[in-house]
């Protein structure tokens, strides 16, 4: 998609934030969330494949983030910290002509063991969802979702 006006082509780096164009990105975002949830509510989330490439992202993530606690909170400052930032613009960047939206705005969950909720989230890229999620499903952190989704169905019977 080419961004332009009139006046010729957008320079984004010259442009102020257009409420609009964040609001579809929100919209994209919470659609995108909404799909996995319900993803997540059907199948154990140790026999979904969201990529694929979800061996290899794995396989990366594990060798780049070795010390990243699945079973715990995620530190957003030190994700979003200058450090934290190059680390993961690098891990990122190796999707970029493999993955498609590898970069495009998302939500992941804290903490594995929470749902979805305006605390419990934060805004990342595709990719992170992908190294992140991919990791939780392989250690089974997010089959409690199907197996909650599965008693409420049964109970509601």
């Amino acid at each position: 998609m080419s961004l332009s006006s009139p006046a010729g082509p957008m320079n984004p780096e010259n442009t102020e934030n257009n409420e609009e164009i964040e609001m579809q990105f929100a919209v994209k975002a919470v659609e995108q969330m909404t799909v996995y949830w319900k993803i997540l509510e059907k199948m154990p989330g140790s026999k979904l494949r969201l990529t694929k490439y979800d061996d290899e992202i794995l396989t990366h993530f594990n060798r780049e983030f070795p010390d990243f606690d699945l079973t715990g909170t995620i530190d957003e400052d030190a994700m979003k910290s200058k450090e934290g930032k190059e680390k993961w613009r690098n891990f990122i960047m190796e999707y970029e002509k493999k993955v498609e939206d590898y970069n495009f705005g998302t939500l992941v969950r804290k903490n594995a063991a929470w749902e979805y909720g305006e605390q419990e989230t934060i805004f990342a890229v595709r990719m992170q969802f992908y190294a992140i999620e991919i990791a939780r499903n392989r250690a089974g952190l997010n089959d409690w979702v199907f197996e909650k989704a599965q008693k409420e169905k049964e109970g509601g019977k």
